[in-house]
């Protein structure tokens, strides 16, 4: 076994509560929620969630809560030092390389171009050969924010911070935004429709692009990531939710691409090509229907629209604090797992505090029927509590009972299995049913319990994990861990975050990408890693 240093963190990434579905909003309490289907059923209804869990998993130990390393608006370019290439290792970013400041995710497409999401800097992209990275921002047509009914664009300033990224066909790459932060208090994306104030260029700020390459720029289709008027029963003027797209996964064999989010999960269609088809309301305030439509349609916010179903969540309910006898708060958030199962097709997603398989392949593609076996009460069993709770469903927890999963990536393996990180507690494997077959942490000789990310090689299965705070990356394979950290990475990028791990081929040919943060002293890089 081959173990490397722990290097002091200089940089934290964390999860986002946000306040539940439903028309309540923040601040209503509701009682005795259970939740319903997206699009077929009642709202999922609750009162603004709390802070995350007093006890020994708390949301605070997490960091952050947006997802990012590093504040890059504004910023001049910040120094790395790249180390040399080798013949397994090479290194991009920098300002030497016209690299962002912060990279959050790295992916290549089909083609061999390297795409970086490069946070308030922009989308980069480094082509086969090339020595410098092409930035691209709004100037070039990135789209972080939706449409109004009308189809005009929504008033107010618009905000760029690109999350993830994943690479698909040669020349496209899915891109993930951030929502717009809410200023002067006002409440963030995730709350801004339900709230007091619906500002559109704060509700309808973030999800996702389809960006390809064009002879002279790049062309974009945007994924507007909401419910329309009439999808929801208990929404009937629409929902918007997720904004935030922690993390962003193509599927290339189910022409799918799968977001993972503050709030939920949703689904795109790979090749949506615009919303050219849309019909479009009359004014930017239409009423309501009376009634629910069918969300395949063509009216705004419906998939024959935007090409996209929402969302899911394997969300349970909880109290607020650890006095009150008011009940509940939907407890969901944080999705930053995200793996499609090489067997079934079905996509596993994790979360703040439980994970789930969502069964659409393996439901005939019926989005609502796989929305159902991961929200419906009668399947708590696919919503799974990894480091269970001191109290599970269908009993209500105080936020002291309460251990929340943290978790921050997922990797499906061949055999149907996955493993998840945690942003706290190491590593996780469940069998294809979601039961948890091991736990693995420090005293197992895991290098770190706080890991940011984590990927299955193609190659032979091994599984590698990325530290959140520093420390560089670990192989697992074999009962054994190889860890690669100052000795090859330098001390600068090694005390870096891992924000992401991405593998790119097949076989012996695939190569490893990892994607190091950047923190307040030195820019972020991209490491690819071609070896055995």
């Amino acid at each position: 076994m081959v173990r490397g240093r722990w290097l002091n963190g200089l940089v934290l990434v964390g999860v986002m509560l946000g306040p539940a579905c439903g028309p309540g909003g923040p601040g209503t309490n509701t009682t005795n929620i259970t939740p319903s289907d997206a699009g077929h059923g009642g709202a999922d209804a609750g009162a603004s969630l709390d802070a995350g869990s007093t006890g020994d998993a708390g949301a605070s130990d997490a960091g952050t809560t947006d997802a990012g390393f590093a504040s890059d608006a504004g910023t001049p370019p910040l120094p790395v030092t790249l180390p040399p290439s080798t013949s397994d290792w090479r290194f991009f970013g920098g300002p030497q390389m016209a690299g962002p400041n912060t990279v959050l995710g790295a992916s290549y497409d089909d083609g061999s171009n390297l795409w970086v999401a490069g946070g308030e800097e922009g989308l980069f992209l480094l082509r086969p050969g090339a020595s410098k990275f092409e930035r691209f921002t709004m100037a070039d047509g990135l789209r972080p924010y939706g449409y109004m009914p009308d189809g005009s664009d929504p008033a107010g300033s618009k905000y760029l911070k690109v999350l993830s990224v994943s690479g698909a066909g040669a020349g496209t790459v899915f891109v993930g935004y951030h929502g717009k932060p809410g200023p002067g208090g006002e409440l963030e994306c995730e709350g801004n429709w339900d709230g007091p104030n619906p500002d559109p260029s704060i509700y309808k700020s973030g999800d996702a692009d389809k960006v390809t390459l064009t002879a002279t720029g790049i062309s974009v289709v945007h994924y507007d990531i909401f419910s329309g008027p009439g999808i929801v029963g208990g929404e009937l003027r629409g929902r918007e939710k997720l904004c935030n797209i922690l993390r962003i996964r193509y599927d290339k064999a189910n022409d799918k691409v799968w977001f993972g989010g503050n709030h939920g999960f949703a689904m795109g269609e790979a090749s949506y090509q615009g919303n050219a088809s849309c019909e479009w309301e009359a004014s930017i305030n239409p009423p309501p229907p009376a009634h629910k439509t069918d969300p395949f349609s063509n009216e705004y916010g419906h998939k024959g629209c935007n090409g996209v179903l929402e969302h899911t969540h394997p969300a349970f309910n909880g109290y607020h604090d650890d006095t009150s006898s008011v009940c509940c708060a939907y407890l969901t958030g944080g999705y930053y797992g995200v793996s499609v199962d090489p067997v079934t097709r079905d996509v596993w997603f994790g979360g703040q505090m439980r994970t789930t398989k969502f069964h659409y392949a393996s439901s005939g593609n019926n989005y609502f029927a796989a929305e159902s076996q991961t929200e419906d009460p009668q399947f708590i069993s696919n919503r799974i509590d990894i480091w269970p709770d001191r109290v599970g469903e269908p009993n209500y927890p105080r936020p002291a009972d309460r251990v929340d999963d943290l978790v921050s990536g997922a990797a499906a393996m061949h055999d149907g299995t996955v493993w998840l990180s945690s942003f706290k507690y190491g590593l996780a494997h469940l069998d294809s049913g979601g039961g948890v077959s091991a736990r693995v942490s420090t005293s197992d000789g895991l290098f770190t319990n706080k890991l940011s990310a984590v990927a299955a090689d193609p190659g032979d299965q091994s599984v590698w994990a990325g530290a959140n705070s520093g420390g560089g990356v670990t192989r697992m394979r074999g009962g054994s861990f190889q860890t690669y950290d100052g000795a090859v990475f330098g001390l600068e990028l090694a005390n870096e975050g891992i924000s992401d791990l991405q593998m790119s081929g097949a076989g012996n040919g695939r190569l490893v990408v990892v994607s190091f943060a950047g923190d307040k002293s030195h820019a972020g890089a991209v490491g690819v890693y071609s070896g055995p």
